[in-house]
């Protein structure tokens, strides 16, 4: 398995969770896959064997649940193993693999797309389109102020927005330490280009659905405008795999 998920930069603790799939694809070589119970959580098999991740760490979720999500991903795959149906798996090596040593990194990188975030830029037209982003990133901002006590700033364009120091520590002390809500945390972060839509996420106050919908305000409404391309909306389609599957980590883990 090992070749088929390992990360072509071992440096970058979340590259495994936005590589797509490699060419040659290995012949499905198990007849089930399930869960059993581990020292480390709960452990993926197959045909009643261990399965490792690409730096040859047990392969295991922190719940029974997303195990058997994992489990799923497996069964689900027919005569080769395809990584890119599987991103739960990708995320979960991961995590495993990178996040789990790399914390403070990782951490630090979530910092930076708060100093900067989707939510702040607003278009300086058409009207339509900024009143369609107030909408949806206004309740976002009002609950970081809220629930957080950070209060950020907008602005018009892509001019740099500088934000309040007291802000970004508060929304600083929202980033979880665990690695599964990290690593979750991260991935949507970057696949939406926003620390505060994974945060509010990541506490509930917005659903996958929502968030999503939200990350894609400008990109929607370029589609309604002019119509899709095929090679963005199958990037896109790949994206959400991703997005699902740290959305889902998410959920199981919920917590303060």
């Amino acid at each position: 398995m090992r070749e088929l998920f390992e990360s072509s930069d071992p440096a970058d603790p979340m590259a495994a969770a936005r590589r797509n799939a490699r060419p040659a694809l290995r012949h499905r070589f198990y007849q089930q896959a399930g869960t059993e119970s581990a020292p480390d959580g709960h452990a993926l098999r197959l045909d009643g064997k261990p399965v490792q991740t690409p730096a040859r760490r047990t392969l295991a979720a922190p719940t029974l649940p997303l195990a058997q999500a994992l489990a799923a991903e497996w069964d689900a795959q027919r005569d080769k193993i395809d990584p890119s149906t599987m991103p739960l798996t990708r995320l979960a090596n991961t995590i495993i693999d990178g996040v789990a040593n790399a914390t403070g990194p990782v951490k630090a990188e979530i910092e930076k797309y708060l100093g900067s975030d989707l939510l702040f830029y607003r278009a300086d037209r058409p009207e339509r389109l900024r009143e369609r982003q107030a909408r949806l990133w206004d309740p976002i901002l009002r609950w970081a102020k809220d629930a957080l006590g950070a209060d950020f700033k907008t602005g018009d364009g892509v001019v740099h927005v500088a934000q309040p120091h007291a802000a970004l520590e508060a929304a600083r002390a929202a980033i979880p330490d665990d690695p599964w809500r990290l690593g979750a945390l991260h991935a949507i972060t970057t696949l939406t280009g926003s620390a505060l839509i994974a945060l509010a996420m990541l506490r509930g106050e917005l659903s996958a659905e929502d968030a999503w919908r939200a990350a894609h305000v400008d990109e929607d409404w370029n589609m309604e405008q002019w119509g899709h391309d095929e090679l963005a909306v199958e990037r896109r389609t790949f994206r959400h795999a991703e997005f699902e599957a740290a959305a889902k980590v998410l959920r199981d883990l919920a917590g303060p």
